[in-house]
């Protein structure tokens, strides 16, 4: 029989076909070995790893509240267990009044207009749903910490950053393609001709991936029944230099197909965390620096067919 041997198509970012061989077949057992101390894998129970970013974004608050300290967080999609961070807040009284978050990134139209706030369907407007106005009033931050991209402040966003000492954490995953926020492995805006030059580039307008549409038209927001149309065509995002330039990150790879064992997420995790540091995979540059990884099991699960399952 003649063996059938094929490249990845042109469509994929990183088509590596050693590397992807090799990380295809890591086990859950092997998974959170690597070799950068600081970069530490670990896998956890599915139910455990919202708990775990919840429980981290409020003892840092707590403690820089404690401390009577600033504290600057780059935040991820606001999702709605955002309610939950709020929820301990108010019940333990934290004065928050010197917490400055700032979203990682927005829709954008096919000019480059990013969605305002009051766009439902947008992150800005999610963060402050569930999150900001969940809070006790007695106890939020002034209004103006809480910081969204907006056509105003797309330029400077990276300083705004950088002026407040730049971020304590910042709390991502990677999306199909490998993003980090949405810094596309793809995308003509974030084309750079060294990994060093690449780490280097802040925030701007990025074209995103057709992999990326396709991802969040499942999201709820959207319907969840692959409407492509629905997923605006561009976003504006934070670059690689504000995770770079942050004192901690945390990653957490736990995306499943509405709770069942089908996740885009399982390979896309392996070459993150175990891939060669790349832009053509920009999560994979925390592999690089001092960050906490998590891994729920489902995700953890070894690579291999089922021959019993179609679609």
């Amino acid at each position: 029989m003649s063996e059938f041997i094929y490249e990845p198509s042109k469509y994929v970012p990183f088509r590596d076909k050693k590397i992807i061989e090799k990380v295809r077949k890591i086990k859950r057992d092997e998974i959170e070995n690597h070799p950068n101390k600081d970069y530490k894998i670990r896998v956890v129970p599915d139910a455990d790893l919202s708990i775990i970013t919840l429980f981290d974004a409020f003892h840092r608050i707590k403690t820089a509240s404690d401390n009577n300290e600033t504290i600057v967080m780059i935040m991820p999609n606001p999702w709605p267990q955002f309610r939950m961070l709020a929820h301990m807040l108010n019940k333990f009284q934290v004065d928050c009044s010197k917490l400055h978050t700032f979203n990682m990134d927005e829709y954008a139209d096919q000019d480059g207009n990013i969605a305002p706030e009051s766009w439902e369907y947008g992150f800005g407007h999610a963060f402050k749903k569930y999150f900001y106005y969940n809070l006790d009033k007695k106890i939020r931050p002034p209004e103006e910490q809480i910081h969204a991209l907006t056509n105003e402040n797309l330029k400077d966003y990276g300083k705004m950053i950088s002026d407040l000492g730049e971020a304590d954490i910042v709390y991502s995953g990677p999306g199909w393609t490998g993003h980090l926020a949405f810094i596309e492995p793809d995308a003509p805006e974030f084309k750079a001709e060294s990994l060093e030059e690449w780490m280097e580039m802040g925030p701007r307008i990025v074209t995103l991936s057709p992999f990326t549409l396709a991802q969040n038209s499942l999201h709820g927001s959207f319907g969840m029944s692959g409407d492509l149309a629905m997923v605006p065509p561009k976003a504006a995002t934070i670059g690689p230099a504000q995770v770079v330039r942050a004192k901690h990150r945390i990653q957490s790879f736990g995306i499943t197909i509405h709770g069942t064992a089908t996740s885009w997420q399982r390979f896309i995790a392996r070459l993150v965390m175990h891939g060669e540091p790349t832009p053509l995979v920009p999560e994979s540059v925390n592999q690089l620096l001092r960050t906490d990884a998590y891994v729920t099991e489902t995700i953890a699960m070894d690579i291999e067919p089922d021959w019993e399952k179609g679609y």
